[in-house]
Formats: C-alpha cells, structure tokens, sequence
C-alpha cells in the first residue's frame, strides 16, 4: 500500500503496536474479525513503513503486509479499497495505491525488519548475541520456531535435514521500542545482511518463510525477510 500524510511529523510517533491495530481494525466484519484473539501463531506480518523518515506532506509512504493465507490479504484488500483514508495515531492518511502481488522465492534472503527470538520457552527473554553470541544455538531455535509454525499451519509433520541456512552474514543487534496503552516495552532482535539455502529443495516451507516471517512476534512486524537480489 502507498499512502501520504496529511501532516508532517515525526517517525517514531508510529510504533508496531499501531500497525497491528491498523491492520486488525481492518478485519472487523469479515470472516477474520475475530483474529486478534485467537492464541498462538497469527500467520501474518508486515514491514516497516519506509522510507524510515520523518512523515512529511511532499513524500508518499509504503508498507507490505504479507502472509500465506490468501483469503486474509484479500480481506485486508477488500477493506481497504472501501475507504479512501485512515489514521494511524491520530494522523490522518490518504491511500494513493494498493497492489497484491506474490512473492517470488528464491536461495538468498534479507531481513527486513529484526527477528526476534525467546532465549527458551519457558520465559519471555529475548535471545541476545552481545549475551549469548551463539550462532548454531539461535539458528536452531530459528529453525525449529519455522517447522512449528509451518506445520501448525499446514496440519503437516513436515521435517527437514540441514541447517536452515547454509550461510549467513550478520548486520548487527537491535533494540526496538514500542508503545501499547502508554506501556512500554524493549524487544531484543537481529538484522541480517545474507541469509542463503544453497540446493533449496524445500520450496513451499522457504514460500511460507517468506509470505509469515521467520522468528517470534510475525503479526507485531518482526522477523520479514525479502528475496535478496
């Protein structure tokens, strides 16, 4: 979706918590409309409103919303062609474009926004590297976090052999802020600069990866990837 701010102001007036609302206020009334309360995996994501500046007037804003449920983007799509405006706390936005699209999977990644993961199940702290740079520990969590996720998805016991990812190069840690009911809170993710399956023979769960996000915390924004091209 492309949109423009009807004011100018500052970026960080926008958190995560306010994108999910946008986008759960946009289910009312349809057969999802009851999505936000349902426990466990929500089977959706969506990126960073970009570009990462400051609202101005002049400059038109973007943001993709992703999952591998059809009937859920074309719910969100069919909601948004009925209105012409919307607000994002309390500033007002005009839509200027909408476009459905598939993505297209390929061997090489990039993370769009920070992946986020728990150090275990049985707590709400976040896997850091500058605590635990462990590599093999996170990408085995990650990857045991995906099959989880595609499985209760697909009502599959689908398993693969291998790593997730064949290589790697890590960007950097990152503490994201964020605001719910004038709470708030720090999430602890990571940024990717590569992130590649060489001899990719498992198409549909890396299609899945792609359209839900890799990680912990998919319908609060984090863990997007995109196609590296």
């Amino acid at each position: 979706m492309t949109f423009q701010s009807l004011t100018d102001f500052e970026y960080t007036k926008i958190n995560k918590y306010t994108i999910q609302g946008f986008i759960y206020g946009l289910l009312k009334d349809t057969e999802f409309s009851t999505y936000h309360d349902i426990k466990g995996f929500k089977f959706f994501n969506f990126s960073n409103i970009f570009p990462l500046n400051d609202f101005n007037k002049e400059q038109a804003k973007k943001i993709i919303i992703s999952s591998p449920n059809k009937r859920f983007i074309k719910s969100l799509h069919n909601s948004l062609k009925k209105i012409d405006s919307f607000s994002l706390s309390n500033y007002k936005m005009l839509i200027k474009n909408l476009k459905l699209f598939n993505s297209e999977n390929n061997s090489k990644f990039i993370s769009s926004t920070p992946i986020v993961l728990f150090q275990d199940n049985q707590s709400n702290t976040y896997f850091s590297f500058e605590k635990n740079p462990d590599f093999e520990f996170f990408f085995n969590r990650l990857k045991n976090n995906a099959l989880k996720k595609y499985n209760a998805y697909y009502n599959d016991e689908f398993y693969m052999d291998g790593a997730l990812f064949d290589s790697f190069e890590f960007s950097r840690e990152v503490s994201v802020r964020i605001v719910k009911n004038e709470n708030k809170f720090i999430i602890i993710g990571s940024l990717w600069k590569y992130l590649e399956k060489s001899n990719n023979d498992y198409v549909k769960f890396y299609k899945f990866l792609l359209d839900c996000g890799l990680g912990e915390k998919n319908s609060l924004g984090f863990g997007m990837i995109n196609n590296l091209r």
